[in-house]
């Protein structure tokens, strides 16, 4: 062989990989880092008398194993330089006489310390759990890949919100609502017999980005899922989940007394419902001790729920919550709901109902509330109903799957949207109200406190339908751990975990991340637009969108477009949704000069001549946003197209292509929406923006029977 080709052959090549290790790869670190980490860890001291130690103790040597190359010795008592300690001062007695401080720390909380154990260097990763320690062995693990040093640690960490929980929007017939990614990952006609290797995967990266529930089923619920059979099913799944600190919780079907139980009534005030209630509950607890307890979606798009029997939400969740409270459990119940007379406003209903009942809900009861008051819009401004109900615990609900913002094919990270509800400032108490506050309890003083998000979670062997969307899983965990955290901090670690620590592809390759969610509402729903979506499958525009069982399920109730300009008026001489708000932030909504404009027609109905903060008119700027938004996405291509090479064959293809598919897309979003808002301005397209490639009627004609994720 030549020198030549020998060089070749020794350069490094990317391993073709398909995305199933998620970013718990633990590939070899390159030679200088793992010179530099072995010292400190050279030696593994960690019990593994329970499940979870167990666990930990496996990750550990796993991960460690994999990054450095060799596993560390194995030792009951520290007894080399290098020894990492894991556990609890109960579980390892070792600890105990180190002076740690853990007050503060809770149930979940660890830190992370560099020591001198006899005159030897030692890392501890101690807490109060053995839950604890396997968060803290994850973070460790963190560390090391994304390259951090590891003298002088000496790191705290708890979560600030206590319910951290996945929802799966899964049917027991493996089909996923709004899912992307393939079939249900649970197979629940193998269960319980059956635990499918996956399931301890799904846990393993759950836990190592601090989630601790998930409900298993489709809120739109099958009450067959509280039948023995599968509760046996449920039961299983439990105990898989278990070691890592999940707990299941189920979607309830509030009519399950009539449709499972052989009762006339499910009215929660009835002696005969609320024992039925108390039986079912103490039968799933005697199957899952540490089981979670009920999310609930009722009296909303056609759901049962305890106004069919002239009662409230307070009543229904209040009578779910008694019959948990004995075991533990929690009731979260969901805000997301419209009245069946169609109102002048949907941003409004949620507020309408659920402000009255503030104060009146149990103590176990949490209300779920979606980041805006519409729909997981691309964008949308917080959700009214944070702050406004300082009495009750608020349980935000996020998105994760992509059911506005392309499936699974576009690269949208989400990060910064979740930043952004996060950090907006409610004014309920004063300046720095934030929706943070609200959510992790420490505005009003709640005790509860959690955090959802509908899972993006299927049977593709890269578990979300493409690479880029495990990101937004991996985001809402940490996010959910805690919600200050910074988003692009967030994305440097994924990038790192999943892809490469390589600055030369970690930069540009967060730069991708954190602009596409901006290019994306530019080129579906810019300055404020939103519900442009085609009917029922959500897949691509549909501005046109009319007619129909109701006003407030179609497009044009939304944009409002006429001859004279376009937008929603939600101001006091509209709808007057932005009296819901604070007064501080209904003053702002409320004046087109001072709103944020990426809600300008969120809340106003402008002229299309109307001057905006560019200097453009209203229908130039809407124009130029599409096309910017189209821009970015052939920018993401040139990018991604550059970085051959620094990412395994396998995985850059199929971003690549996903690449081309939301180009394209983005360029059908742009000349469709377009097309059909000239119809309404007649005004011309500004000086050098391309016109549409097809009529108009060419985008109405298309449909999309078979698009994934559509009941309808």
């Amino acid at each position: 062989m030549s020198v030549a080709l020998l060089a070749l052959a020794l350069l490094p090549v990317a391993q073709a990989e398909d995305g199933y290790e998620l970013w718990l790869r633990y590939r070899p670190l390159e030679a200088g880092q793992q010179l530099r980490y072995r010292p400190h860890l050279a030696q593994l001291v960690a019990p593994a008398s329970t499940p979870t130690q167990r666990v930990a103790r496996e990750e550990l040597l796993r991960g460690l194993g994999g990054l450095l190359g060799q596993a560390p010795a194995v030792a009951d008592a520290p007894s080399a330089a290098g020894a990492v300690l894991v556990g609890t001062p109960a579980s390892l007695p070792a600890l105990a006489g180190l002076g740690l401080d853990l007050e503060g720390l809770g149930d979940e909380g660890y830190l992370i310390r560099s020591v001198e154990l006899d005159g030897r260097p030692a890392t501890v990763v101690a807490a109060n759990s053995d839950v604890g320690a396997l968060y803290g062995s994850f973070h460790l693990l963190r560390l090391l890949q994304t390259r951090q040093p590891l003298d002088a640690l000496d790191l705290r960490q708890a979560p600030k919100v206590k319910l951290r929980v996945l929802n799966h929007w899964d049917d027991l017939d493996r089909y996923v609502e709004r899912g992307y990614s393939g079939q249900s990952i649970w197979n629940w006609h193998l269960l319980p017999d059956w635990l499918d290797p996956r399931y301890t995967d799904y846990a393993r990266a759950n836990a190592s980005i601090g989630i601790n529930g998930a409900v298993l089923n489709n809120v739109n619920a099958n009450a067959q899922i509280l039948t023995p059979m599968y509760l046996a099913k449920v039961a299983a799944l439990a105990g898989v989940l278990r070691p890592y600190g999940i707990r299941v919780y189920l979607s309830a079907r509030f009519s399950a007394p009539m449709e499972i139980g052989g009762m006339d009534t499910a009215d929660p005030l009835d002696p005969a419902v609320q024992r039925w209630w108390k039986d079912k509950a103490a039968e799933i607890y005697a199957r899952i001790p540490d089981f979670g307890g009920f999310l609930v979606k009722a009296n909303s798009e056609g759901q049962p729920g305890p106004q069919d029997f002239g009662r409230t939400h307070a009543d229904g969740a209040n009578m779910l919550a008694e019959v948990l409270a004995p075991h533990g459990g929690v009731v979260m119940w969901r805000a997301f709901v419209y009245s069946h007379e169609e109102p002048d406003d949907r941003h409004k209903q949620a507020y309408t109902e659920f402000v009255p009942l503030d104060g009146s809900f149990r103590d176990n009861v949490l209300v779920q509330v979606k980041n805006g008051a519409i729909d997981f819009q691309p964008r949308e401004p917080f959700h009214p109903l944070f702050g406004a109900m300082p009495k009750t615990p608020l349980m935000m609900e996020f998105q994760i799957t992509k059911e506005y913002l392309g499936f699974a094919t576009h690269l949208v990270y989400l990060g910064p949207m979740y930043e952004e509800v996060l950090r907006a400032d409610t004014h309920a108490a004063g300046p720095g109200s934030t929706v943070a506050k609200v959510v992790d309890g420490s505005l009003d003083g709640h005790a509860i406190s959690g955090i959802a998000g509908v899972a993006n979670i299927g049977t593709d062997r890269n578990w979300s339908g493409s690479h880029f969307d495990q990101a937004n899983w991996y985001v809402f965990g940490r996010l959910a751990w805690d919600p200050y955290l910074d988003s692009r901090t967030v994305a440097e670690e994924w990038v790192r975990m999943t892809f490469s620590a390589d600055p030369a592809f970690v930069e540009p390759v967060v730069a991708m991340m954190m602009g596409s969610h901006q290019a994306a509402v530019d080129y579906m729903t810019p300055l404020g637009l939103h519900h442009l979506m085609g009917r029922g499958h959500h897949y691509g525009p549909g501005p046109w969108v009319e007619g129909g069982p109701r006003a407030d399920w179609t497009s044009v109730y939304y944009h409002r477009a006429t001859r004279e300009g376009i937008g929603f008026d939600r101001t006091t001489s509209g709808s007057d949704a932005v009296s819901q708000y604070a007064p501080p932030v209904a003053e702002v909504f409320n004046d087109p000069e001072r709103v944020p404009e990426d809600f300008l027609l969120w809340f106003h109905h402008r002229p299309w001549t109307s001057r905006v903060s560019s200097g453009r008119s209203l229908w130039d700027e809407l124009v130029h946003r599409y096309s910017r938004g189209v821009a970015q996405v052939e920018w993401m291509q040139r990018t991604w197209d550059g970085l051959r090479g620094h990412v395994d064959a396998e995985r850059h293809h199929q971003i690549e292509r996903f690449l081309a598919i939301q180009r394209k897309e983005a360029q059908w979003w742009r000349d469709a929406s377009i097309a059909y808002f000239q119809t309404f301005s007649r005004l011309p397209l500004p000086e050098g923006e391309a016109p549409p490639e097809h009529p108009l009627e060419y985008y109405k004609a298309l449909e999309f029977p078979h698009a994934p994720g559509d009941t309808q």
